[in-house]
């Protein structure tokens, strides 16, 4: 297993968060670089003023970044009461594949346990991001898809996976 420092993150991480999260977006080729949500995912100083962003650290360097909310929060898309939403979760391309993923994942597993009021966690996800699925699902996530739902003006339909705790 996979060990990894998870924390809020601070003003000084927003530099190496913005390149992870574009950087693991665009490798796994669902968005062009010129795509309107490139600019939501890259304006972290934004989530932070209206979300919680997180960071794991392996080594002492930033590896990952996740997006934390709660029902009627901006950020949130799907959180109903008692929930923790979590987006945006990216994993610097340079580090993908060995567990990292994971690792944030059960961070915030551990992290929403400790949360009072909290019961469930939810996860927004797009229909071709298979592999995020078997991690969710692997980790005990299930579908929801009662609650699924498309993109505004998209015809890209949208998952919900939910973990109750």
């Amino acid at each position: 297993m996979v060990n990894v420092a998870f924390r809020r993150a601070v003003p000084a991480d927003f530099p190496e968060i913005r390149r992870i999260t574009r950087d693991a977006y665009l490798r796994a080729g669902h968005f062009s670089p010129d795509h309107p949500y490139m600019s939501v995912l890259e304006d972290v100083e934004h989530r932070a003023e209206h979300a919680q962003v997180w960071v794991a650290e392996a080594a002492g360097k930033v590896v990952a970044a996740v997006t934390l909310t709660f029902a009627g929060l901006l950020y949130s898309e799907i959180a109903a009461d008692g929930e923790l939403e979590f987006r945006m979760l990216a994993v610097d391309p340079a580090y993908q594949g060995g567990g990292i993923g994971r690792a944030v994942v059960r961070e915030i597993v551990k992290h929403a346990r400790h949360l009072p009021g909290v019961e469930a966690i939810s996860i927004t996800s797009a229909t071709f991001m298979e592999q995020a699925h078997r991690l969710y699902e692997s980790l005990g996530f299930r579908r929801a898809p009662e609650r699924d739902w498309y993109v505004p003006g998209e015809d890209v339909l949208l998952w919900v996976f939910t973990l109750k705790l």
